[in-house]
């Protein structure tokens, strides 16, 4: 998935089929995302333990609203009152958290890998938004069941950087797994 505009809320967008295998989410004429099937192709870590898990969330840098970003975001907005949840905090090998789906949805299953990628790979304090990401949920999600979200930095390229996560079982097997390219804005100058 590609995304080109900032989608917009509370707006009835059209889904349209292009070539095999490919779809745009438009806004009218405005094309907002385009997707397409493909595979993260990341390495992935050993997962933590649902206790690592646990911990890390609690030193989430977003948990007071006056020092998140966006504290409403439905993913890790803590200000959300019907949000994920997802507060992913330090852990040696990048961020780590727990997540408990209400929905086995697999469009919630992507919305909860997002916000970690990006905050395994953004520098602290800049403004970048998400361009692209790839996902892969091989494994079924169940609602009610307490998963773990592992997150960790790819690279950074200048402006550009990849992230990548991913969800495993309480007993470490994989779920879901994603990548996706962050692009820090320019500053505006007057």
């Amino acid at each position: 998935m590609s995304l080109f505009l900032p989608p917009p809320l509370g707006v009835p967008l059209t889904l349209e089929k292009t070539v095999p295998g490919s779809v745009r989410l438009l806004n009218g004429d405005a094309v907002i995302a385009e997707g397409r099937h493909a595979t993260p192709t990341v390495s992935l870590p050993s997962p933590p333990t649902l206790d690592q898990a646990r911990d890390a969330a609690r030193h989430f840098a977003g948990l007071d609203p006056a020092e998140h970003a966006f504290p409403t975001c439905f993913v890790c907005g803590p200000a959300h009152p019907d949000g994920l949840r997802v507060y992913p905090g330090p852990i040696d090998s990048g961020l780590a958290c727990t997540w408990t789906p209400r929905s086995p949805d697999p469009v919630f299953v992507w919305a909860a890998l997002d916000c970690p990628s990006g905050f395994a790979c953004i520098p602290p304090g800049s403004a970048s938004v998400l361009a692209s990401m790839t996902a892969h949920v091989p494994g079924p999600v169940e609602a009610g069941r307490e998963y773990v979200i592992s997150a960790w930095k790819i690279s950074t390229e200048g402006r550009k950087h990849r992230g990548a996560s991913a969800l495993f079982d309480a007993d470490g097997g994989l779920v879901a797994y994603a990548e996706a390219l962050w692009i820090t804005l320019r500053a505006r100058t007057s």
